[in-house]
């Protein structure tokens, strides 16, 4: 007798649009690409807890303004091979500089949000090489964000999922049982999101293993904060970053303050620009689309962006 609760398949998130799906082979993993449009590249980095389909506007947007936009699925993600190891930044960061050299490019602009923005910071840092332009949405440089958890009381609160998320099994029954609606709900804006919207992504974490993997880049991340590999990331980190860097964080965001994020700019060396957003939560690219793609466009456009 089937199951009422048929787990959903890869093949139902990779939803029709003005762009092409394919697989790319990069660090020995096979990774979902929705691209479309010709010239430069813009790599497109989901966060939590999402997938390539939180950026469907800009993918639009980037192609008609003469960029090659891709957006992938993670590591552990939609239609992306998830392994049972390897959800740590270092290796994140590896994932998508083999991406980009998949995708027949020597470098890229960068664009990421939330945990895709905090591999965009490692990215920036251990390959700097092969991003051309870093843009950080909604993510603090990570040792802004590692100094506060031990020093912001009301970040530490901000972050008490990230706590849950350490334990076994209760996390990933729980994402798959309406969690993932209450989190987007509660760390956006007004009036996002759409039902039709959360229920996307709430089905797309019911796919085998989605939740686990998601859930192990939380786990990497809090363990190994006195682990020797923890130490090691985080010295290494402290390079200063040598590409021009936008920053943009909304001003209503309940999941990374924005006094987390403000300050990421003393680890940038190249041209730097903060835009705080008034009115929108943590995701400012679905939340105001027209507002943050202008926001991008522009500095994109801009031959030497001023800090």
């Amino acid at each position: 007798m089937a199951s009422a609760a048929a787990s959903p398949d890869e093949s139902e998130i990779q939803f029709d649009g003005p762009w092409t799906h394919r697989a790319v082979h990069a660090s020995g993993t096979r990774f979902h690409v929705a691209e479309a449009g010709d010239g430069p590249l813009v790599l497109l980095l989901h966060g939590f807890p999402q997938f390539w389909w939180a950026w469907r506007h800009q993918i639009t947007a980037l192609a008609e303004a003469g960029y090659r936009a891709v957006a992938v699925d993670l590591r552990g993600y939609g239609a992306s091979d998830k392994p049972p190891r390897g959800y740590d930044l270092p290796t994140l960061a590896a994932d998508a500089a083999g991406l980009v050299r998949a995708l027949g490019e020597t470098h890229a602009t960068v664009v990421g949000h939330d945990w895709g923005g905090l591999l965009a910071w490692t990215m920036a840092t251990r390959y700097p090489k092969v991003v051309r332009r870093l843009v950080a949405v909604s993510a603090p440089h990570p040792l802004r964000l590692r100094a506060s958890l031990f020093t912001d009381r009301g970040q530490g609160r901000a972050l008490r999922h990230a706590l849950m998320f350490q334990l076994p099994f209760l996390p990933e029954r729980r994402l798959t049982r309406g969690l993932v609606e209450q989190l987007l709900r509660q760390w956006s804006g007004p009036d996002w999101p759409e039902p039709d919207v959360a229920a996307r992504y709430a089905k797309a974490f019911r796919i085998p293993h989605v939740a686990h993997s998601a859930l192990e880049y939380y786990r990497w991340f809090g363990r190994s904060q006195l682990r020797p590999d923890g130490r090691s990331y985080a010295r290494k980190m402290r390079r200063q970053i040598e590409v021009p860097t936008l920053q943009l964080h909304g001003a209503l965001d309940t999941c990374i303050l924005p006094r987390t994020a403000q300050g990421s700019g003393r680890y940038v060396a190249a041209p730097y620009r903060w835009r705080l957003l008034e009115g929108v939560g943590h995701y400012p690219h679905e939340e105001r689309p027209e507002r943050f793609t202008t926001e991008l466009l522009g500095w994109l456009a801009d031959p030497e962006p001023e800090r």
